[in-house]
């Protein structure tokens, strides 16, 4: 069953419970075993199994016993940035180039120029007469 936001609570938790106890008994290990890794009662491990209303910590020790916590991180995963936390962070990004006043700059001695393209020796330009 695939897990989203049409099914009810109950349907929820009565799947996760029964995913979790597929995967106990795949893995070979008892309840008793599973509670007393997880540090939880065995209590609280049958009704988590049951699909009852459990605490947070119930599911998150259990999940840790059974070293899947880690998916946590795709079920939540941490927020991205916004836009402006990106920019407060690294400072705003430049959007066009700022005018200067006054005579614009001299080109570097030796660079190119506009009359300096090949075959331009009678000012004639790149397209010859």
């Amino acid at each position: 069953m695939r897990l989203d936001g049409l099914l009810s609570d109950e349907t929820v938790l009565g799947e996760v419970g029964a995913r979790l106890e597929r995967i106990r008994l795949q893995r070979n290990t008892s309840q008793a075993d599973l509670a007393r890794s997880a540090g939880i009662s065995r209590r609280s491990l049958q009704r988590l199994e049951a699909g009852e209303d459990v605490q947070l910590t119930t599911l998150l020790r259990t999940l840790r016993a059974l070293e899947l916590l880690q998916g946590l991180d795709a079920a939540v995963p941490e927020p991205l940035p916004s836009p402006l936390e990106e920019v407060a962070r690294a400072g705003r990004p430049r959007r066009r180039a700022r005018h200067r006043a006054g005579p614009p700059p001299a080109p570097p001695s030796g660079g190119w120029r506009w009359g300096d393209e090949p075959g331009d020796a009678a000012g004639e330009g790149p397209g010859g007469r």
